[in-house]
């Protein structure tokens, strides 16, 4: 078990955590045709809206109630009715997520009493969803923020029922914050694959997959879950729950619902894709489809192939727990060791990470323990670019955000495909910084580097001479 160790310098240094609004908003922007709303500062909004927008390469919908510095003392109650109105009237959209930022937090804002306001002043737009949740921005990171937006949503979108299994071949996935649009697509197939339709929540794999609409633009989201399906998962005959970040809101559906839910920590590697794929043939009683089982041969040799390039490898981690807990995974079990394990925030999944510690910190923390382990290969976002550059290793971009590759939102991680292509991605990275062994030079040669190279030279044209006579 992994010792989790707590950052000792009072500043951070090249951060590594992302906030838990930007995650709050991550989460509202997997609905359909929703809108989030963040409660704060302008700046606050913009700077968020650039970090997804550079990760997806996508516009993203996001709005502010536009906190400036009289609202900050005089307060910005008005600021957030006013903002509801105005988006219920001009958009219409189905859902507005409303998390918190720092301000109000530290104002005291109390959330769920301007939501009821507003609803007592406009009962006109009684048919809109409004979310409320709050993440102040200096708690947790942008993984606990998605986690309490999406039991933010159940809370307030699913009813309480007691019509458990009535939809027998509808499955509800909830996916936690580390997975890509490019996993939840493959989360979907592999459901289908037992004749299992998968109601995923939230949804950014139909939202902000990278794909073009008819229309020149859209104010809302273009994809995502859409409200009915929510409401129907309490008639699903499973929960699958991907990743520990999501316990709680799974707790929460299970309790509004009764529809039994399955843990899965993530879904990289053999072992957890095997349990996946096996959990899925219980549900349906159906044996494993061809297909699926020659993923996983071909996962298996995979694993055979890349073994000399994986065996022994000394990696560093930087990420948030969910991810943190499947790549390790991954590694492990193709042979490599982690020598460094780096988080932004606590969680009680990172003490199963198979290392001595983890430690709560930055990514010049991640430069220094990657130093000191004598780490061979670096797996971080893409903020870690400088540090697998001053350490001279190999760099996997893993997590959020990635701004300088494209297809991060299109990439895929889990199951069996998933996990050949990362550890391909691993292997050819080690043998791109290869170095081959130097030439020996015997210490007694007295000429330089020049001079033996022309002694060579001589020596070759002597032997092609000797061929020719």
């Amino acid at each position: 078990m992994a010792e989790i160790i707590r950052r000792s310098k009072p500043l951070s240094v090249s951060p590594l955590k992302a906030s838990s609004t930007l995650g709050a908003s991550l989460a509202f922007l997997g609905l359909y045709r929703a809108m989030p709303m963040l409660h704060g500062a302008m700046g606050c909004t913009a700077f968020g809206k650039i970090f997804l927008t550079r990760h997806f390469r996508e516009p993203i919908p996001i709005q502010s109630t536009g906190m400036d510095h009289v609202a900050t003392v005089m307060g910005a109650d008005e600021n957030v009715i006013e903002g509801l109105r105005t988006l219920c009237e001009k958009h219409k959209p189905e859902v507005i997520g409303l998390p918190t930022t720092g301000l109000p937090e530290t104002q005291g804002t109390d959330i769920q009493r301007l939501v009821r306001e507003f609803r007592a002043a406009w009962p006109q737009y009684d048919h809109i969803s409004i979310i409320p949740v709050n993440t102040p921005d200096y708690t947790g990171s942008l993984e606990s923020g998605f986690a309490l937006a999406v039991e933010a949503i159940i809370e307030t979108l699913v009813p309480v029922s007691s019509q458990a299994g009535r939809r027998r071949h509808q499955v509800n996935v909830l996916a936690n914050a580390s997975l890509t649009p490019g996993d939840i697509e493959a989360i979907r197939e592999w459901c289908e694959a037992f004749g299992l339709r998968a109601v995923v929540l939230p949804d950014i794999g139909d939202s902000l997959d990278g794909h073009l609409i008819e229309a020149e633009y859209a104010t809302l989201t273009a994809g995502g879950t859409p409200r009915d399906e929510i409401v129907s998962m309490g008639e699903s005959v499973a929960t699958l729950v991907i990743g520990e970040s999501l316990r709680r809101a799974a707790d929460a559906l299970r309790q509004r619902t009764g529809v039994p839910d399955h843990h899965f920590p993530h879904l990289m590697g053999l072992d957890a894709c095997d349990r996946f794929t096996e959990t899925l043939a219980a549900i349906t009683g159906l044996t494993v489809p061809a297909r699926i089982e020659r993923q996983r041969a071909q996962l298996q040799d995979a694993m055979v192939d890349s073994h000399f390039m994986t065996g022994f490898l000394r990696v560093a981690l930087a990420g948030e727990a969910d991810l943190l807990t499947g790549l390790s995974a991954l590694l492990t079990q193709s042979g490599a060791q982690l020598v460094a394990a780096v988080a932004p925030v606590s969680a009680p999944s990172l003490r199963t990470l198979p290392c001595a510690e983890v430690l709560l910190g930055d990514l010049q923390d991640l430069e220094r323990v990657a130093r000191a382990n004598g780490a061979r290969f670096l797996i971080s976002n893409a903020h870690a670019d400088a540090s697998a550059e001053r350490l001279g290793l190999p760099l996997l971009r893993a997590g959020f955000p990635q701004y300088d590759r494209l297809g991060a939102a299109a990439r895929v991680w889990v199951g069996y495909r998933g996990s050949r292509a990362t550890l391909f991605d691993i292997a050819n990275l080690v043998l791109e910084h290869h170095h081959d062994i130097p030439a020996y030079r015997s210490r007694f040669w007295s000429g330089g580097p020049r001079e033996h190279e022309m002694s060579l030279s001589r020596a070759a044209q002597g032997d092609a001479g000797m061929v020719r006579h």
